[in-house]
Formats: structure tokens, C-alpha cells, sequence
């Protein structure tokens, strides 16, 4: 790991940066040492993302790669550490304002921002060389895609969850424990979305502290520490339960059995709209990768006299009196104002045909 010669604040040197760490024995200088070579894939930039996201690269995390499809708005800021004021103005990609304020917590590390949504073809790239998946996303498909792609690379995966005062976390080790697959049916996760309960940030520090301190326990070399239960709590209730769930774990699980088939890598678990968490606001995704030019775009949009149109390097908005349209270079647009699948469908092709 490279250090500086400059003294750092106070006076003291920059070697003593994760002193305070090396120092809790359990960890330790070795610890650390792993920790510095290691590469985390966070996937989902939002509440869970930022607080994972800080809290690795402050420990000193070699390398680290956030993967977020959406922009930052006002609402974010309520929970969403790393975001400010400027981002939600600028609607800045939150992988994007994500990697701008961690090279500015700790430049020794490593950032890598991805705007995108994670799919079959997008995630075989972005596991290569990566030693730990942390689950930030907030719908399930992405989750069992991501289930099955850590289970074929034997990747580990940290799956967390929260909503209203409740959350909800697991680690997931390929050939070890149950898989998310193995879960369903079997742990009540929940129907409820931050849409319809609402969430405290409390939750989401419960959940991120602790599937960080998971993530510590494996890139530092001490699997012996993990939990190896399933924890669950309501903080309005004080309420905290530990389950041991490795009793599910299924011989014949799709995902994690003796024959696995990776179901949610087929082309027919492709999910190609989503209504997102906590706004009326629907994604569309087109069948096949595209790129579009938003700068023609936006000139199409201000032709039609019908709305307002913003453009910055990452999109396009066009907003009505009642909806607003966020296009993305890749073909990805969010249907603001409504949680209609049809209706959402019917204003993309009216306006990108």
C-alpha cells in the first residue's frame, strides 16, 4: 500500500491512517494487509450502497466498484450518506457522485463507478477479479441474478435489506451455506417496499454495519467469525433475532444443489421493467443494448415545445405537467409520475418511439 510522506493532520503521519483498526487484535496488521489487496463489488448505490461504500473505503479497501442505474434526487438525501445538496440539483448518477466523495475520503483506494443496469451480460464483466459481492439493491430479481452469478464463480455475496425500522441481512458462501434461492418460501422477508412503509436511516446504519463487519471478517481471512446466521430486526420494537437457517439449505436447490442450472441467468428470468422502490416512478430497458446521442435527444425533446428539457453528460430529463422522462445512454429511460407498467411503456415509445 503506498503512503504518503506528508504529515496528515495534527500532525500525524498518514501510516497511522488504520491504526485504530490494527489495533483491534482480532483483525490486525494481517487483517489489514488483505483488506488493501482486496476488490468489493457494491451493487445498488442508494441508502445501503453509501453507507457500505464509506464504510470499506475508509478501512482501507484496495479496490472498489459501485454499479447504480439511477441519478440522486432530493428524497435520497434523507439517508443516503454520500450525496448532497449539489448532486440532487445537477440529478447526478449516483455512482458517479458516489466515486467523486470517496476519492475524497481516501484516495489511496481504487474506484470504480458504473452507470448501468446490472444484467446477465453486465455482471459476468464486472465479477471478474472481484473477491466479494455486497447486495444494495432494493428488488429481488437483481438479488437472484446476483445469487446466481456469485454461485457459478464461487463468489461470496452479502445479501441486506431493510424497510420501515426492519432489516435484514445474510452471508451467503458458495458450497457452505443456503443461497438466497434456497431462502424464499422458507424466511419471511417481506412484502412491504419503502414506497409504501417508509424507512428510517437508523434501519439502514443497522443493516450496513452490519454486512460490513461481515465483509472485514472475509476479505481479512477470518471466516471462522462470521455470523453464520440469518439476522433480523425491528429497531421501533426492539426487536433483534439471529436464525440459523442452515437446515433450508436444499439439495436440489436450482441455484446451489448437486446439479445447479443458475435459473436466474436464462434469458426468460430477465425482467425488462421495474417499478422502483419508494417513487412512482417505472424503469424501461430495451431488449438489446443500445447508445443512444442524447444531445439529439434533447433537441428532439425541445422541438416538441411540450415540456422542460435538461441535459448533462449522463442524460436527458424531459418533464410534463404531469410525468417526467429521464433518458439514459444506454437506452434505459425512468418514467417519472406514474407506477403503471402500460402507461410508462406507452410514454417511452410516444416520445423515443
Amino acid at each position: 500500500m503506498k503512503v504518503s510522506d506528508k504529515s496528515g493532520a495534527g500532525g500525524t503521519h498518514p501510516s497511522d491512517r488504520y491504526s485504530r483498526q490494527e489495533r483491534f487484535t482480532p483483525f490486525g496488521p494481517t487483517g489489514q494487509r488483505r483488506l488493501a489487496s482486496s476488490h468489493v463489488l457494491i451493487i445498488g448505490v442508494g441508502a445501503l450502497g453509501t453507507g457500505i461504500a464509506e464504510t470499506l473505503v475508509r478501512g482501507g479497501v484496495g479496490t472498489v466498484s459501485l454499479v447504480d442505474r439511477d441519478y440522486v434526487e432530493w428524497s435520497n438525501l434523507q439517508r443516503q450518506q454520500l450525496f448532497q445538496e449539489s448532486d440532487a440539483a445537477q440529478r447526478c448518477p449516483k455512482a458517479v457522485a458516489a466515486q467523486r466523495r470517496l476519492k475524497d475520503i481516501n484516495s489511496e483506494t481504487v474506484i470504480h463507478a458504473h452507470v448501468l443496469d446490472v444484467r446477465v451480460e453486465e455482471l459476468e464483466e464486472l465479477i471478474q477479479g472481484v473477491d466479494l459481492i455486497m447486495d444494495a439493491t432494493d428488488n429481488f430479481d437483481t438479488r437472484l441474478l446476483m445469487n446466481d452469478m456469485a454461485l457459478k464463480h464461487r463468489i461470496p455475496w452479502i445479501y441486506g435489506g431493510c424497510v420501515g425500522s426492519y432489516g435484514v441481512t445474510y452471508t451467503i458462501l458458495p458450497g457452505q451455506t443456503p443461497c438466497l434461492h434456497c431462502l424464499l418460501g422458507t424466511v419471511p422477508f417481506g412484502g412491504e417496499t419503502c414506497d409504501s412503509a417508509g424507512i428510517i436511516p437508523q434501519a439502514v446504519q443497522m443493516v450496513t454495519a452490519n454486512q460490513t463487519t461481515e465483509a472485514f471478517k472475509l476479505l481479512g481471512g477470518y471466516p471462522e467469525d462470521l455470523r453464520g446466521k440469518l439476522l433480523s430486526f425491528d429497531l421501533w420494537k426492539n426487536e433483534y433475532v439471529a436464525i440459523a437457517v442452515d437446515s433450508v439449505k436444499k439439495e436440489n436447490c436450482p441455484s446451489c444443489g448437486n446439479q445447479p442450472t443458475y435459473p436466474y441467468l436464462s434469458a426468460s428470468h430477465r425482467q425488462k421493467t421495474d417499478v422502483l422502490c419508494g417513487r412512482d416512478t417505472v424503469q424501461i430497458r430495451p431488449a438489446n443494448p443500445t447508445h443512444l446521442n442524447l444531445a439529439e435527444i434533447a433537441d428532439r425533446f425541445a422541438s416538441l415545445g411540450e415540456g422542460e428539457v435538461e441535459q448533462n453528460p449522463f442524460l436527458v430529463s424531459f418533464s410534463t405537467s404531469e410525468h417526467r422522462l429521464v433518458v439514459f445512454a444506454d437506452g434505459r429511460a425512468l418514467i417519472h409520475g406514474t407506477k403503471d407498467v402500460a402507461k410508462a411503456r406507452s410514454l417511452y415509445h410516444r416520445y423515443l418511439g
